[in-house]
């Protein structure tokens, strides 16, 4: 599916379960909108505390860790709007506590474009399925519709002076069957060095870029580009 052209789109929010998934998804991507002028935020609904067993970090430490090394992620994409939900990493599910407060961003950003995880299950790829990747974008997709656009939902946060909003489009990571590829062989490095700053995540991972690209190249060959490029992988939802 052919998404909005780029030209179309103010504000993009990102929304993920964990501390480097965004990057690890998307990051070429969105290091391209922000060299066009695109405003984008990201959000996420747990600190990672049960990531980074391998770091020398305690689980104790590991929130305060990962904020701040999401945070170090965004800037070297040039991205100052992070923000924290607290739900506990390996907890997360599609409450409608977790879709209120989603909502909340929503309206708040105001975007035209969302990035968030994929619901359904990839059987192809049981990392990408995580439990929580699974809830974060399940919880997303019912506050993109028929949440966030109702004036009848969540009627408190009309209060907070929160207006009703409608996303044009939202582009799912990690879904089984991606239908749009973004050619990202010019921002890897961006890619690179977001993923870096997840210092405790990735430091043991000796091969770390020749993972990557390796990634980048398949998705490539499934998007049909040339030999040699790097690619993102999205399926487009149309919210209309």
């Amino acid at each position: 599916m052919e998404p909005i052209a780029d030209s179309e789109i103010k504000r993009v929010l990102v929304i993920n379960a964990h501390p480097d998934d965004s990057d690890f998804g998307a990051s070429g991507t969105i290091a391209q909108w922000v060299a066009q002028g695109i405003e984008v935020s990201y959000v996420l609904c747990t600190n990672g505390d049960q990531g980074g067993e391998e770091s020398g970090f305690t689980k104790e430490e590991m929130p305060a860790v990962r904020q701040r090394e999401q945070r170090a992620a965004c800037a070297a994409l040039g991205i100052s709007d992070v923000t924290f939900l607290n739900y506990v990493d390996g907890h997360l599910e599609p409450t409608i506590a977790l879709r209120k407060d989603i909502v909340r961003q929503i309206r708040r950003v105001k975007p035209d474009r969302m990035i968030c995880q994929s619901p359904e299950r990839n059987w192809d790829r049981i990392g990408a399925s995580h439990p929580d990747h699974l809830a974060a974008g399940e919880a997303t997709i019912q506050a993109v519709y028929p949440d966030a656009r109702n004036p009848f939902a969540f009627t408190d946060l009309l209060e907070e002076g929160l207006q009703p909003w409608k996303v044009k489009e939202v582009w799912m990571q990690g879904h089984a069957h991606p239908d749009h590829f973004v050619d990202i062989t010019d921002t890897f490095h961006f890619k690179l060095a977001a993923l870096k700053e997840h210092a405790s995540q990735t430091s043991h991972m000796e091969n770390l870029e020749e993972m990557l690209r390796e990634w980048g190249q398949r998705n490539a060959g499934l998007g049909e580009l040339p030999e040699g490029r790097i690619a993102e992988a999205f399926k487009i939802v149309n919210t209309n």
